[in-house]
């Protein structure tokens, strides 16, 4: 099958699978005890402010219509309005989004670019020291929650040693021209260097916190796989035939063992955006996860609504780049 044919019927599989998402989030949503309008007005929303809240809300409609109203909102991305703040939900979103996306891909980064070596070395280390060391740092890493590691490396890194910043994504009264809401691009853009180095200061603990699980999952996943690789005829093949052992393990070893860690990295992004709300709770990161607490605290209920929404659409949108990515590698997967 031709890679194009592939990626559209992937594509096509996406609208049900998207359908289906959007059901859930909404009746979930509305499945909660009580009457919303009442719980965000509360306690002093006489019944005719209620009533009001329900009619702007949609409340007052039948389920089924509700629901047709919000679907064609969001095809539109018109998500509602937050009953909080008065602005769009999608307003609200993106303006926070890319502090997420930020984090998500600085953590991304340090599990892939440690944990994918690690789990290399061990495999080729397999029963030393090494290989040992490599698998109780991962059992260390999945043990080990997330909002604890975070306040222990702002204990140790930020108040006990003074090295980097306790919380948020860059120092009060530092000037940084706001582009694109990514404050690393931000900065590289206006060529504010100074900024630079301040907004990568503040993202290194939360990053490494959230790396953490990622990290240690992908060592031990690319360590299994490696060594089922290594198991392989091929493999030996090429031993007997004298190549060198960097050409035998980068070029015939590790591509073929790369489908299920690229699985475990596709499915640890979304992971780690859920994982991000402890972490930017920890670190007062003014991302999605600190929006959807506060949506919480205040009942906003379309503003919760919208940000579930979101995620599971970008959770929706990884699967496919992993699969696209999955018949790029190995081309078998297409048929």
């Amino acid at each position: 099958m031709n890679i194009w044919k592939y990626i559209l019927k992937r594509l096509l599989m996406v609208v049900p699978t998207l359908f289906g998402v959007s059901l859930l989030v909404f009746f979930i949503i509305h499945l909660i005890p009580g009457d919303p309008a009442q719980v965000m007005l509360y306690p002093k929303g006489t019944p005719e402010e209620i009533e009001a809240l329900r009619h702007k809300l949609g409340l007052d409609k039948p389920l089924a219509i509700q629901y047709l109203d919000w679907i064609i909102g969001a095809v539109h991305l018109d998500l509602g309005t937050s009953v909080f703040s008065g602005e769009p939900v999608v307003t609200e979103i993106f303006r926070r989004f890319p502090a997420t996306i930020e984090l998500t891909l600085g953590a991304l980064l340090i599990a892939v670019l440690v944990g994918i070596p690690l789990g290399v070395i061990a495999a080729r280390k397999r029963n030393t020291l090494i290989d040992y060391s490599c698998i109780t740092f991962s059992l260390l890493g999945v043990s080990i929650p997330v909002f604890w590691l975070g306040l222990m490396l702002i204990f140790i890194f930020a108040a006990t040693l003074d090295w980097l910043p306790v919380s948020g994504r860059i120092t009060m009264g530092l000037s940084l021209e706001n582009i694109t809401g990514f404050y690393l691009l931000d900065a590289l853009l206006t060529g504010n260097f100074k900024a630079l180095g301040d907004v990568s200061r503040h993202l290194i603990l939360p990053s490494i916190s959230l790396a953490t699980i990622p990290l240690a999952l992908i060592v031990r996943v690319t360590r299994s796989s490696m060594l089922d690789v290594l198991s392989q005829d091929y493999i030996r093949t090429a031993k007997a035939k004298g190549l060198p052992g960097q050409r035998i393990i980068f070029r015939h070893a590790l591509k073929n063992a790369l489908i299920p860690v690229i699985t475990v990295i596709g499915i640890q992004v979304g992971s780690m955006m859920g994982g991000a709300i402890l972490t930017e709770a920890v670190f007062s990161w003014p991302g999605i996860g600190t929006l959807i607490i506060d949506a919480i605290y205040n009942r906003d209920y379309p503003l919760i609504q919208g940000v579930v929404f979101i995620i599971a659409l970008i959770m929706i949108i990884i699967n496919l780049l992993v699969d696209i990515i999955y018949a790029y590698i190995d081309p078998r997967i297409r048929y």
